[in-house]
């Protein structure tokens, strides 16, 4: 990859915004963050002023001017790419979280490898543009409808790796172990796409799975009910020391069967078992007892909150200050995708604490920006900052739109007053990804994908 140079007008470095930062990249890293231009340089080479004023001979390649504020690329901690369909829909009316359920698994009965990849393709570049530039992604969709493997036992899995290549964004694929229909029950419907027979095949399965310089292929348990405690020992030994995800006491329904089945939290099946610790990822974490914020906050374990997904299925809102005082690190992921917007899940994090506590000032600005840049949770710990070494991602926000005009353009500006669509540039990796005037074909590649899937499912 070739070398290149940009000069952010503001940008958020090692915890604070300064301006005029000068930053050069080679082979997708930073190799240089200089703190104002003109310790660089000798002169301004920028669109404004194209001729360049540095000696002849100077290697270092002429600087782009990015203005408004930089901040590093945020990683999305926890997706379910096809979920992307059901948004504007499972919002319609009453019901449950059950009865939501229900008509994801009508999406996810319906997905061929073909519509899988233009559907994940299309959700990988709205969160591109968004200002994603790593994605988390929890992949049970494994086999045929009927439950037969594919030829290529992992075609589903290979397509998400492909969609995120096309998109511009690295991901995690999260292969899941999905082995019980709930506590030793036998998986039923379309559960049968998500089961390999036991965590051993599951493993082998996975175990095949090649890592591409973007990709790191981790592994995850779906959840207590869907995997067997005796089970559990198999997954960890799979993932050594690669990221290793779960869904964790969502529901208080989960809980209730969790200790009718063991007589314990799901979070104490999991401490038992040896799965907590801080290469693990528990994703809501929403209903816990004070024992089992003790446990995942003494274990380092990172805990991956999802407001807007939380909020949408009326899950609750979880102990997350608590976590955070315990030990937990948190990181935040859009989930089912009712919104992608990386800005708007870290300040939810703190205005649903508002409306619980009715009182404020619980997360400071720089720790929801750190949240929603965790990119180590997903095997990227050399992601999420700009520094010398770090992969290269940069995402610029107008300072000047209706929402951000007038903020301070800080820190405070990303958190509580931009979203999505002020987001100008993405780079990942050194490369431009997204920009401006590309929101109209992403949507136009979103509604023919959603409609393809739509078109199955009815």
């Amino acid at each position: 990859m070739s070398g290149s140079a940009y000069l952010l007008e503001r940008a958020w470095v090692d915890g604070a915004v300064h301006d005029e930062v000068l930053v050069e990249i080679e082979d997708g890293r930073f190799t240089a963050v200089t703190l104002g231009h003109s310790s660089g340089f000798s002169g301004s080479a920028l669109p404004e002023n194209p001729e360049d004023p540095r000696s002849t001979g100077d290697p270092r390649p002429t600087p782009t001017r990015l203005p408004g504020l930089t901040l590093p690329g945020f990683a999305n901690g926890h997706s379910h790419a096809f979920h992307r369909a059901l948004r504007g829909r499972t919002e319609r009316g009453r019901g449950t979280f059950w009865t939501w359920r229900e008509q994801m698994y009508a999406v996810a009965a319906a997905l061929d490898p073909d519509t899988w990849l233009a559907l994940a393709r299309a959700t990988y570049r709205e969160m591109a543009a968004a200002g994603y530039t790593t994605v988390g992604e929890f992949h049970y969709l494994h086999h045929q409808p009927d439950g037969t493997p594919y030829d290529e036992p992992n075609v589903m899995g290979l397509a998400l790796i492909e969609a995120a290549d096309e998109a511009g964004i690295r991901i995690a694929l999260l292969d899941t172990c999905y082995v019980s229909g709930g506590f030793g029950a036998p998986v039923a419907g379309v559960q049968v796409r998500y089961d390999d027979g036991d965590a051993e095949r599951w493993a082998a399965r996975v175990a095949a799975l090649a890592e591409p310089a973007h990709v790191r292929v981790g592994s995850a348990i779906h959840s207590v009910r869907a995997v067997p405690r005796e089970q559990l020992e198999t997954v960890v030994d799979a993932a050594s020391g690669r990221p290793l995800h779960l869904h964790l006491s969502e529901q208080p329904a989960e809980n209730d069967a969790c200790r009718a089945a063991y007589g314990i939290t799901p979070t104490q099946v999991l401490a038992d078992a040896g799965v907590l610790g801080p290469d693990t990822t528990a994703v809501h974490a929403t209903h816990l007892t004070p024992t089992d914020v003790a446990l995942l906050g003494g274990t380092r374990t990172t805990v991956c909150l999802c407001p807007t997904t939380e909020r949408d299925l009326a899950d609750g809102v979880g102990p997350a200050r608590a976590l955070r005082a315990a030990g937990a690190r948190p990181s935040l992921g859009s989930d089912s995708h009712a919104v992608i917007d990386p800005f708007e899940e870290m300040r939810a994090l703190e205005l649903d604490e508002r409306l619980v506590t009715r009182t404020r000032g619980h997360w400071p600005a720089a720790d929801l920006l750190a949240a929603g840049a965790r990119h180590d949770s997903l095997g990227f710990p050399d992601a999420g900052r700009i520094a010398v070494g770090a992969r290269a991602d940069l995402v610029t926000l107008d300072t000047a739109s209706v929402r951000t005009a007038g903020t301070g353009a800080d820190e405070h500006t990303a958190v509580y007053a931009a979203g999505a669509a002020d987001v100008t540039s993405v780079v990942a990796d050194g490369r431009v990804v997204a920009g401006p005037g590309e929101q109209a074909e992403i949507g136009r590649e979103l509604a023919a994908a959603v409609a393809a899937v739509l078109r199955r499912v009815r």
